[in-house]
């Protein structure tokens, strides 16, 4: 687990800025080639323009543990994780198909494979949600899918063609596939979401690195009634006093 707040950002592309919407949720997404953490490491992968600001959590995968805080929960479907590169299963590596940086440099450090044997599971802590979840995406391949969920209730899923069809970084080390940082976040009310999901329904891996989340916390039902009873009273008070003063003008 690693919090990432280091001083220089470069921002390396126009940002490709797509909007879907359903007839009761949106989710916005934006594609960029991606920044870097530090302006002279440019073998880490791409990282969100929000990695060092206040209030943004980002896991890069380089210490090979299963990332997560107070806030972030990662999990496995079938509970555990692999690093033993090349074994075809979903886990943690270092190796030739890490995602790229914005100019298709080669990746030195640990990334996070999904493959077909197992998903990777996002969950907001406690009474918590996102509003906004970036990561750095490598070597799309058929079968990459992407869901966002509020509780059991699916907000949206992204496939690799959508992804595809946004990214524009193609790397040699990867055979032109596609690499690039993608952006998510909630547009309102309808389209926060707790829980992100992320498979593979093919053959093939979701090679994915530098995760970065802002997480927002939702009051407890305890905590709204008490503000509600308190205003309650607030609104009670006020009234009475016009009264009174009617009275004592009369």
């Amino acid at each position: 687990m690693f919090f990432n707040k280091i001083a220089s950002i470069i921002a390396l592309s126009t940002i490709a800025s797509i909007g879907y919407a359903g007839s009761a949720h949106a989710l916005g997404f934006t594609y960029e080639a991606g920044s870097y953490r530090q302006s002279t490491v440019t073998n880490e992968g791409v990282f969100s323009s929000n990695v060092n600001s206040p209030g943004y959590t980002t896991f890069d995968f380089n210490n090979s543990q299963i990332p997560g805080n107070d806030l972030v929960k990662y999990s496995f479907s079938k509970g555990t994780y692999s690093t033993t590169a090349y074994s075809g299963q979903t886990g943690i590596y270092s190796d030739v198909w890490a995602p790229s940086g914005a100019n298709a440099e080669v990746n030195q450090t640990n990334y996070l494979a999904v493959f077909s044997d197992s998903d990777t599971i996002i969950e907001a802590q406690g009474n918590n949600t996102f509003s906004y979840f970036g990561f750095d995406a490598g070597a799309l391949s058929g079968g990459n899918t992407l869901k966002f969920f509020n509780g059991t209730t699916l907000i949206r899923e992204l496939t690799y063609e959508i992804l595809n069809g946004a990214a524009t970084v193609g790397a040699s080390q990867h055979g032109g596939q596609k690499n690039g940082f993608f952006e998510f976040f909630s547009e309102g009310a309808n389209d926060k979401f707790n829980k992100i999901v992320i498979s593979q329904t093919e053959g093939g891996g979701f090679e994915s690195d530098n995760h970065t989340f802002r997480v927002e916390s939702v009051p407890e039902p305890s905590v709204t009634l008490g503000m509600l009873a308190v205003g309650g009273l607030f609104l009670r008070k006020r009234k009475n006093q016009k009264l009174q003063a009617a009275k004592e003008s009369a």
